[in-house]
């Protein structure tokens, strides 16, 4: 999903044109979920039953819910209704079906609680626009009144768009997730013509358009180094869950209310348990050699984008930009790794190993949060993520 401000190009060699929305121009972006390929096979709805099928929702919201407490949601703008007729199209019965999202095996353990309708809410300002709907921030009128951010999408026009699959397959991916740095997927329901889906509120919006307002467009490393602690925790935590998220860049990361970063975008994500996908996607910049030399890839490909993240976090720009695509796809093609003076030893060793050309070789995301560079500016770091409930 491209974020608001986000310049890299995305390939896909299966398709023509990007298979994911236009972001909304936003202070917070959302998933509207999904993973590219098909190892993930969730339960077929039947061929009579044309609707959505509702996900595990409950009617108190999970910890990381933001408390409404004293904050202002601000005044809302009628966009729902405004738009109304434009998500009451009709669909034909078999793009209904493809779009009708079912409980995986995974989630079937947990039953809904409550069915949630537009009226639970009070709409507060709105957080953007997009091709395919709205995202208001959000506050449940019942006590003890949460806030989230809403988002709306248009049945018809994903349908137009050949998206319903990966919207299906991103709602029931990040619905099973809980990690503090995981944007929370609290559940969902629908009408007629519209989704809406209910996000966690990341407070403090879009990192990308933090960073880009930083000196040089990089952290000192204290910063950075913590940050990238947080995002190895969140792909550990991913990995276990045998979810390859395929898309890590500052474009897909928010803020929460403390600063903390959240992993946003489930685009291009697959639950693939054993399994070794070809599809290229994700962006170029952030691409490994495995994808560029159409080889069949696996988790490490998530270790390789820890790797360009923590050199763009601390540099300002991705390792292997060139002036074209076909250079950038040569340098990352032969890890052409450069290392400006003012970076520390540990910081360029831990790049490195995470650089590799070879998949197997690339350093394990355990070993990752017990590298020198991380205990330095984060000693606290593999503890947190070893107590972590998975």
């Amino acid at each position: 999903m491209k974020q608001a401000g986000a310049s890299r190009p995305v390939h896909d060699h299966h398709q023509q044109q990007p298979i994911r929305p236009p972001q909304a121009q936003h202070s917070q972006t959302h998933a509207s979920a999904s993973s590219s390929g098909t190892a993930y096979r969730p339960s077929q709805a039947q061929a009579h039953h044309h609707q959505w099928q509702q996900q595990p929702q409950q009617h108190q919201q999970p910890p990381q819910a933001s408390s409404a407490g004293g904050l202002d949601v601000g005044k809302y703008d009628g966009g729902f209704e405004r738009d109304e007729k434009r998500g009451r199209r009709t669909l034909n019965a078999g793009a209904a079906d493809a779009l009708a999202v079912d409980s995986s095996d995974a989630g079937r353990a947990h039953r809904p609680t409550k069915t949630w309708r537009l009226k639970d809410f009070d709409i507060g300002r709105g957080l953007g626009k997009g091709r395919f709907g709205r995202v208001y921030i959000a506050k449940t009128k019942a006590a003890p009144h949460f806030i989230l951010a809403l988002k709306c999408l248009y049945k018809k026009e994903i349908v137009e768009e050949r998206l319903e699959h990966q919207i299906r397959r991103e709602v029931e991916i990040q619905m099973n997730l809980r990690h503090p740095h995981i944007l929370r997927l609290h559940g969902y329901f629908h009408d007629e013509g519209r989704l809406f889906l209910m996000v966690e509120f990341a407070g403090k919006g879009e990192f990308y358009k933090y960073m880009s307002n930083l000196p040089g467009r990089r952290f000192p490393e204290p910063t950075a180094a913590k940050y990238i602690a947080q995002m190895t925790d969140a792909l550990q935590y991913l990995h276990t869950k045998n979810v390859i998220h395929r898309d890590i860049k500052p474009e897909n990361l928010l803020m929460g209310l403390n600063g903390e970063l959240k992993i946003s975008d489930f685009g291009w994500s697959v639950h693939a348990p054993g399994n070794r996908r070809s599809t290229m996607c994700g962006t170029l910049d952030y691409l490994p050699p495995e994808m560029i030399d159409r080889q069949k890839h696996g988790k490490a490909v998530d270790i390789w984008a820890l790797g360009v993240l923590t050199y763009e976090f601390v540099v300002g720009d991705a390792p292997f930009s060139a002036e074209d695509g076909g250079r950038t796809y040569a340098r990352i093609s032969s890890v052409d790794l450069q290392f400006p003076s003012r970076l520390s030893a540990e910081v360029c060793d831990l790049i490195k190993r995470l650089l590799r050309k070879a998949p197997e070789s690339r350093l394990p995301l355990a070993k990752v949060l017990t590298h020198p560079w991380i205990v330095k500016y984060d000693p606290e770091a593999a503890a947190r993520a070893s107590g972590r409930t998975l």
